[in-house]
């Protein structure tokens, strides 16, 4: 159970890397229901203020002493340097001796494999200095094109917005689909995105503009009941059909189709672990519009069928209901 979160902040962090963890563990959501989470923020010494990457400061409450005791302990970047603080490094090896997770939004990969955290673990970082980070630690298992690599308690992103990716991961996995929903909802982000870190490599990441598809993937989630086509989904965001599916692919890094089958199938995930729907009821709830369909778009992505899922996380529910339907 995820209820206390420890960040770690060093001179020359990264704003935006840290504020990622701070959007998802830092922000009391408890009236959207999800659980209350006591969140920490860490420097070396309590109370001095310690330089952002952009020279910005920024003053930690609290000292190393308090990521003591914490569930996870969140690593944002900082500027890639020869040498950490060794006491940050010998606090998050405690940290993990003592069985806490440890979480990295992007260049702070480099701060875990300094403590010797990354040593024969499977781990990413952002695309950009992937060759460093396999130079500095050649016994990691480097994922280069993910977004995120999950191996156990040390929980990797690739660079800046794929920090949110994985925060929303782990709050999944911890909290359930519920929470992690609603955290995404308040974030205006899908709860969870297709496609690797690959597609950034060659082309730059598209701006925000006032045409950002945001808006219309937050009215997909809310209706993916219905069925959808290209050429609807392009007229309603006020595109050409051409126009429209590169985009999509731009800021979402997979096709319409296959972002929509993966939302659905995450919507599925939450009604198999939170209501007592017969798998049938979750597909057409969710747009499949038959259990086999369900149950082939969900193995794939999944990796177990519908009723083996909820056999292994649809627990809280069986406890109040007494029983369930698989």
């Amino acid at each position: 159970m995820l209820k206390t979160v420890a960040a770690v902040v060093i001179d020359r962090v990264a704003p935006f890397e840290f504020g990622v963890v701070c959007e998802v563990f830092g922000i009391d959501r408890t009236e959207e229901g999800v659980p209350p989470i006591e969140f920490r923020v860490c420097g070396e010494r309590a109370g001095e203020p310690v330089r952002t990457s952009v020279g910005a400061m920024l003053t930690p409450e609290l000292g190393l002493d308090a990521v003591v005791g914490a569930d996870l302990v969140a690593v944002p970047a900082a500027t890639i340097r020869d040498e950490y603080p060794p006491a940050m490094l010998d606090a998050l090896r405690q940290a993990a001796d003592r069985g806490a997770t440890l979480l990295s939004v992007c260049s702070g990969a480099f701060i875990l494999g300094a403590a010797g955290l990354l040593d024969g673990r499977h781990c990413t970082t952002h695309w950009r200095h992937g060759d460093e980070l396999l130079a500095r630690f050649p016994t990691i298992l480097l994922d280069p094109d993910v977004l995120f690599v999950d191996d156990g308690n040390i929980i990797t992103s690739a660079g800046t917005a794929a920090g949110i990716d994985a925060c929303l991961h782990l709050v999944r996995r911890e909290l359930g689909s519920t929470a992690a929903n609603a955290i995404a909802r308040r974030m205006v982000v899908p709860p969870q995105r297709d496609g690797g870190q690959r597609q950034y490599v060659e082309l730059p990441i598209p701006e925000c503009t006032a045409d950002s598809l945001a808006p219309l993937l937050a009215w997909l989630v809310d209706n993916l009941k219905t069925e959808h086509t290209v050429a609807e989904l392009a007229h309603r965001a006020n595109m050409s059909e051409r126009t429209f599916a590169r985009r999509f692919v731009a800021e979402t890094g997979t096709t319409p189709n296959k972002w929509l089958t993966m939302q659905r199938v995450l919507h599925a995930r939450q009604l198999l672990e939170d209501t007592p729907m017969s798998v049938d009821e979750v597909a057409e709830e969710c747009g499949f519009g038959s259990a086999a369909l369900l149950r082939h778009h969900f193995n794939k992505i999944v990796g177990v069928p519908p009723k083996d899922y909820r056999r292994t996380f649809g627990a809280a529910h069986e406890l109040t209901t007494g029983s369930r339907t698989a």
